[in-house]
């Protein structure tokens, strides 16, 4: 119908011509109330925002000296941190005496990369900070690969 129409019963009926879509040929519009019109637009907004996920760095802690039931717990979660996109910083904790064979650490973050082969990328490489060895992992998937949690 033509504008000047569409104007006039949507005055008449109290409500709002709205736009929806300017670029189209012919333009789409719409009779609203325009306060109900915006809140649904912004709750659309939101509900978007609240999807994209920025990201966050999550830790999980290792022993030096780990039983396989309890790496197999922390592989797991990693690949849960991975599922939900964030990176995850890998710290091996040592106490006293373990500080002598600091070489373990390594092998259980080796250990790690092993377990997801070419699917990670370190983001930091090892380093002790005191008694911790600290890296930083994050997944690398192509657009093929999903990860498995289970």
């Amino acid at each position: 119908m033509p504008r000047d129409e569409a104007v006039k019963k949507a005055h008449d009926e109290g409500l709002t011509l709205v736009e929806i879509a300017p670029n189209a040929v012919p333009p789409v519009a719409k009779i609203v109330d325009f306060g109900k019109f915006k809140y649904s637009e912004e709750k659309k907004l939101r509900a978007q925002a609240k999807g994209v996920k920025g990201g966050e760095v999550k830790e999980i802690r290792f022993s030096p000296f780990i039983g396989d039931n309890d790496f197999a717990t922390r592989i797991k979660r990693i690949k849960e941190f991975f599922a939900e996109k964030n990176k995850v910083r890998v710290v091996v904790v040592f106490t006293g005496p373990q500080m002598r064979v600091k070489h373990v650490g390594f092998d259980v973050i080796n250990k790690i990369k092993a377990e997801f082969g070419d699917n990670i990328i370190t983001d930091m490489e090892p380093k002790f900070l005191g008694k911790h060895l600290m890296t930083v992992i994050s997944y690398a998937k192509s657009k093929k690969q999903e990860i498995d949690t289970k």
